[in-house]
């Protein structure tokens, strides 16, 4: 398989925690990543390359091996395959490839050399590679110079810089064994003693009766905050799930416009979205319209060539008696951007936002 294929196979994962790396395997029809990216989730949004979102359900985890499986709403077999590599085939030297969303920015691939193919850390081999490893590459795949995967990428043993580490691929070919057994819809815990599946939420493993980690079955509660952001996504025609980019935090498109939604400084919540670049030329005709206009209660604003509408409200003014006019503020605005957006094109000679999205 071609290395720029991989981007294809490679997703970003996103909840009310944060992000991190997946990537599909065609044979199981299975994204794999950490189990501690998804940990307290059950459903995730997954995305691709082209930041299309789709419903994710985690439907096995296996704490003992950091590895968990989502099954994903989505038809992905034009995708090409992703073989694993032989347990042993890596060797110190050998190059291996990283390729993920570090820090939930766009997709990369990092080169770097084996350190050690089997690093003894808490009781578990690892691999150690001085490619570049950051947070939002784990649950990536650690891949070999012919793109077979090698290991699933962790970075939360980086204490040192020029350090990374992969959980060996047997560790996942383990966990795959179970798939054919495995139920689709319901969330599963695999027994890090005896490897049998655990549906029902037990402090113990009722086959082998070893203790299971504390809080293995327990789901991350949403705030307040969150439950009345969603609640006004979700009025939008958007499924709030889709649109979790970490704790407060939100980021979707609602037809071509980005809307993103966000507290600033503990203390406002920000609804805003980047609608049009400055045309190159004949710059006055916008401005004019800019500073004459009544946007209330949005206000647009310039950086650079960015045109940006955005609406801020502190959080102390979100009381029970104001709470429905600024939903509805913050839906509306998005459908303000969206109509916006167009009609900057069409009148004005603007630019569509590079964060914007093609409605075709």
């Amino acid at each position: 398989m071609e290395q720029n294929n991989i981007y294809q196979l490679v997703f970003k994962v996103t909840h009310a925690g944060g992000s991190g790396s997946c990537f599909y395997l065609k044979n199981y029809d299975l994204f794999v990543t950490n189990y501690h990216v998804v940990e307290g989730f059950r459903t995730v949004a997954v995305h691709d390359n082209d930041r299309n979102p789709y419903l994710g359900k985690v439907v096995l985890v296996n704490p003992a091996l950091d590895i968990a499986l989502l099954a994903v709403d989505g038809d992905f077999s034009s995708l090409p395959e992703l073989q694993l590599a032989g347990d042993e085939s890596l060797a110190i030297g050998g190059k291996v490839y990283v390729a993920g969303y570090p820090y939930g920015m766009p997709f990369t691939v990092t080169e770097g050399s084996v350190s050690s193919p089997k690093q003894l850390i808490s009781g578990k081999y690892y691999i150690q590679t001085d490619a570049a490893v950051n947070p939002g590459n784990s649950g990536g795949p650690m891949l070999n110079e012919r793109n077979e995967v090698v290991g699933v990428t962790v970075s939360k043993f980086t204490q040192a810089d020029n350090m990374g580490f992969g959980i060996r691929v047997e560790s996942l070919r383990k966990l795959l064994e179970s798939v054919g057994e495995l139920d689709r819809t319901v969330f599963q815990v695999q027994c890090g003693s005896c490897d049998e599946l655990i549906a029902e939420e037990e402090e113990f493993c009722p086959s082998c009766g070893d203790k299971l980690p504390d809080g293995v079955f327990d789901e991350h509660d949403a705030s307040p905050l969150a439950e009345f952001v969603e609640s006004a996504i979700a009025q939008m025609g958007i499924n709030p799930t889709l649109a979790r980019d970490g704790y407060d935090s939100w980021l979707f498109h609602k037809g071509s416009s980005e809307i993103r939604i966000f507290v600033y400084d503990g203390d406002y919540l920000f609804s805003t979205s980047p609608i049009n670049l400055l045309p190159k030329k004949e710059v006055e005709p916008v401005l004019d319209y800019m500073l004459s206009e009544d946007f209330g209660p949005y206000k647009l604003g310039i950086e650079g060539r960015q045109i940006y509408i955005a609406y801020r409200i502190h959080l102390s003014d979100i009381t029970e008696e104001s709470e429905e006019t600024i939903r509805q503020n913050i839906v509306n605005l998005a459908f303000r951007a969206d109509e916006m957006d167009n009609m900057m094109v069409e009148r004005f000679g603007c630019e569509f936002s590079e964060y914007s999205k093609s409605e075709a």
